[in-house]
């Protein structure tokens, strides 16, 4: 494959330095706006993974011992120096991704300082039981303390912030952590990693980049006692039986299958303009995008014509290009996932929209809409992780209900309706763990996101994410 410029080097960061694999291998980078090669990073063996692994545990002690004040001090100029490198920062996302840049520095870059501020804060304000006699003579007291080492897996939808979304909590309850990213998207994360040496101690957070082998040797690792991962079902499948081997704790964000509820007295010029936009964010590269919307029997065509005419109009592009709405897809197999799901539709379905790749460089995708599909059909109950949205009709809300909820995965819905008794019966009978009314895909560092049945178990931000990161020990004096 060609290369672009002078290949970037990404190196791992071991115990506070900057390393290569010890056996010297490497991972070529693609940029997916141009499927050209722009970097290499580390391919890390067993060895690398031992090393980083040993750091985090020799820094356990001094790290959990420090004060939450302290651990707040740290993560605050760790959010500053992301501040103050926002360029360099942006500029290894984008060629990883292949995002738009005026999008990464609108959006993305402000929630990640911010969760890394709100963290901080957290970080001295865990919740207790106040002490108490529960039996004669003795007083209880409960204690949260850190788990240990913890290994963080993150995909390549969102390599910044799902790094920060894992670092951020661990190392506010006092753990020290090795994170692998995904193989195709490590240059943020390492670029991160090295911000934010100079204010931790060594060995408190380390990357290491490589493959499922270098995935597989960390989740293995005797020093680990947690692992956090978001990535596929799959993938969580094979991590959790890994680590019940050694019975080390999970925290699993895995795929998304998002249910959208139309209702036929929802605002429908609002509840297309939001959607259109929000299904096809990130080239639609995201767990909780609004990818199945049921629209009731009423309002289904006159819904499914504006939201095709909307489709049309949103633009892939490369992250420099003018009137760009998403980039590309992350890699070449992703590309041919999406392309495989619209080349199996059943005869009953029809593309309205979009449907195929863009012959140009880059691996980018128009905005699909499909119609006529059936809820036992391969496009409806996988998640397609791409620019592809179904539309199905419904006729009754019992309904709408059955059809939420008969997909495997249960993260993220939402339900478009000016009933206020509707919208709280929904959030009851939908089995996810994020129910969004009249808008969709927003999060905030106070809430949590996680997810129920295949979408995993745990959830990130929030000071329910922070509580996953410790263990509770009782006292009694």
């Amino acid at each position: 494959m060609a290369e672009s410029a002078p290949l970037t080097t990404v190196l791992n960061h071991i115990g506070g330095k900057e390393l290569p694999a010890g056996s010297g291998a490497t991972l070529r980078l693609t940029d997916p706006a141009t499927g050209l090669l722009h970097a290499t990073a580390p391919l890390s063996g067993a060895e690398d993974v031992d090393a980083a692994c040993r750091a985090a545990q020799e820094a356990l002690p001094g790290w959990s011992a420090t004060t939450p004040a302290q651990r707040q001090t740290a993560l605050l100029r760790i959010a500053d120096a992301v501040e103050r490198h926002a360029g360099p920062l942006t500029d290894a996302e984008v060629a990883d991704t292949g995002k738009p840049r005026v999008l990464f520095l609108a959006d993305e870059l402000p929630a990640i300082v911010d969760v890394l501020r709100y963290f901080a804060g957290a970080a001295r304000n865990l919740p207790g039981a106040a002490a108490a006699e529960y039996t004669p003579g003795r007083t209880s007291v409960l204690r949260r303390e850190p788990v240990g080492v913890c290994a963080q897996i993150t995909p390549w939808n969102y390599p910044l912030m799902m790094a920060v979304w894992k670092i951020a909590p661990a190392l506010a309850a006092g753990n020290t952590v090795v994170l692998k990213p995904s193989d195709t998207t490590p240059s943020s994360a390492a670029l991160l990693a090295g911000l934010a040496a100079e204010h931790l101690p060594p060995g408190v957070l380390n990357v290491v980049c490589g493959d499922r082998d270098t995935g597989r040797s960390l989740v293995a690792h005797p020093h680990v006692r947690l692992v956090a991962v978001t990535g596929s079902v799959g993938a969580g499948q094979e991590i959790a039986a890994a680590a019940a081997a050694d019975l080390k704790r999970l925290h699993l964000e895995l795929g998304g299958n998002a249910p959208v509820l139309v209702h036929e007295d929802a605002d429908l010029d609002d509840a297309v303009e939001q959607l259109s936009a929000l299904a096809f964010y990130n080239a639609g590269q995201d767990c909780t995008a609004a990818t199945r919307i049921l629209v009731h029997q009423r309002i289904h065509d006159a819904f499914l014509a504006a939201f095709a005419e909307r489709a049309e109009r949103r633009t892939p592009g490369a992250p420099d290009e003018e009137h760009t709405d998403f980039g590309p897809l992350a890699n070449a197999a992703q590309l041919a996932t999406v392309g495989g799901l619209l080349d199996r539709l059943p005869a009953h379905a029809e593309v309205i929209a979009g449907g195929t790749a863009l012959d140009r460089p880059g691996f980018f995708h128009r905005a699909t809409v499909v119609s006529g599909v059936r809820q036992e059909d391969e496009i409806v109950q996988s998640e397609v992780f791409g620019p592809v949205v179904t539309v199905q009709p419904f006729t009754e809300e019992s309904e709408a209900f059955r059809m939420a909820n008969a997909v495997p995965q249960g993260l993220a819905a939402s339900v478009w309706t000016r009933d206020h008794d509707r919208a709280m019966r929904a959030s009851r009978a939908l089995h996810t763990g994020i129910v969004w009314v009249n808008t969709h895909g927003t999060t905030v560092s106070e809430m949590p996101h996680g997810g129920v049945r295949h979408s995993g178990c745990g959830s990130d931000l929030s000071l329910i994410g922070l509580l996953d990161y410790t263990q509770v020990k009782h006292v009694m004096l």
